[in-house]
């Protein structure tokens, strides 16, 4: 097993009488884990020896698929955020005969002395668990019921940024962003459904995508980000804004549309669905690729991309077709964006959403800046990673003054 995992057998008294693991029950079998894992790594009493007991705050769990008398499960633990007299501790079930996901759960700690006043978290603690500062790294985190690969670069005094990436793509998309915009908090996470992220069966809406991403910002303990959304990204980012408006300190909008789509364009989802439901993510390349880029694009960015899509799962795949069909229409949203500092990115040469596009939805934004993307297509982070990076930081440090 991996540093911070024990297994945590299902016992009888743990079920009802189907024989059903009692969600009650995991109440019990988290907290037996937790101090198996403290057990093994500071011991069981770091807390009293420290006297910092660890009060629960608030629990938040997701039950997902039923676990059975005599099943071995195996729980992972990690603290996903670390104040001072705080931290968020987060642990996953599964069974260790499939790996099913079978819950996810989240808790709240503050230590508190024995007159229940806070106290600093013990060093050990922190320590043996790896809690990261904010900035640094972080692998995996568990949103709403699923795990979401998160990628982290930097601190930085300027507006943190979250870059959110494009069908049927993963963060890696943004790799020249990420490794260039150094001075600025920057978080790419993998869509549900994407890159290294869960893919689950069902759960795909606008309306999901945004409640993945604050769910992403509160445990980060950010409160207010510059959007940055790529082609469905930007789908995403209008749904975040009509939802979180004021966690939103600027919005970057890179080849994508306010609109909904017609009747033409839902049935052409509905057919790629079809296509990837029967011929899998192949599907989604043959359909993609030949629109994405320029006729100068170099084989070895197409590779790279052809690469992104044939690792997507299929139920990532439909379930975003999904989300996007039936999208609502953000036309209406544009003109109400006033004191909201926006930033249109479009490739020239994009076929999927034209720069006449671009131009119309930067001319309904108030005070919208437009750039077109020399030599690029309907990817310019990845076809013209240069100037397209460069836009985004003479715009983020616009901000930052």
């Amino acid at each position: 097993m991996r540093p911070n995992e024990v297994e945590q057998v299902v016992y009888p008294d743990d079920c009802d009488a189907f024989g059903h693991l009692n969600q009650a029950a995991f109440l019990r079998i988290f907290e037996r884990a937790r101090w198996d894992v403290l057990a093994e790594g500071p011991g069981m009493d770091v807390f009293t020896r420290t006297d910092a007991w660890p009060a629960v705050r608030k629990t938040v769990i997701d039950y997902l698929a039923p676990a059975f008398v005599g099943e071995l499960l195996r729980i992972q633990h990690s603290v996903v955020h670390f104040g001072k007299t705080s931290f968020t501790m987060r642990q996953i079930a599964r069974r260790t005969g499939d790996d099913t996901l079978i819950a996810t759960a989240e808790f709240v700690f503050v230590c508190v002395d024995r007159q229940g006043r806070p106290v600093p978290v013990p060093v050990e603690v922190a320590d043996f668990f790896q809690a990261r500062p904010r900035g640094e790294p972080m692998d995996r985190m568990s949103v709403n019921g699923v795990q979401l690969a998160v990628e982290q670069r930097g601190s930085g005094t300027g507006p943190p940024v979250l870059f959110i990436h494009g069908f049927p793509l993963d963060r890696t998309v943004w790799k020249h962003q990420l490794d260039s915009l150094t001075g600025f908090h920057r978080i790419a996470p993998d869509l549900r459904g994407s890159g290294k992220s869960d893919a689950p069966d069902l759960g795909y809406s606008m309306s999901i995508y945004a409640e993945d991403l604050v769910g992403i910002l509160d445990a980060l303990g950010i409160s207010r980000v510059v959007l940055c959304g790529l082609s469905l990204g930007g789908y995403i980012g209008f749904e975040f804004l009509r939802r979180y408006r004021e966690r939103v300190r600027g919005l970057i909008l890179v080849d994508t549309r306010p609109e909904a789509d017609s009747v033409e364009g839902r049935k052409a989802r509905e057919g790629l669905i079809a296509r990837i439901r029967e011929q899998g993510s192949i599907a989604a390349a043959e359909a993609m690729l030949p629109r994405f880029f320029t006729p100068q694009v170099s084989s070895e960015i197409i590779e790279q991309v052809r690469t992104a899509i044939l690792r997507t799962p299929v139920a990532g795949l439909v379930g975003a077709l999904a989300a996007m069909r039936d999208r609502p229409d953000s036309t209406s949203l544009l003109p109400t964006l006033t004191g909201i500092p926006t930033l249109v990115l479009v490739g020239a040469e994009d076929m999927i959403t034209p720069p006449s596009i671009s131009q119309a939805m930067a001319a309904a934004i108030p005070g919208a800046r437009l750039m077109e993307i020399p030599g690029a297509g309907h990817l310019p982070c990845v076809e013209q990673p240069v100037p397209t990076t460069r836009a985004i930081l003479k715009f983020l440090q616009g901000l930052a003054t």
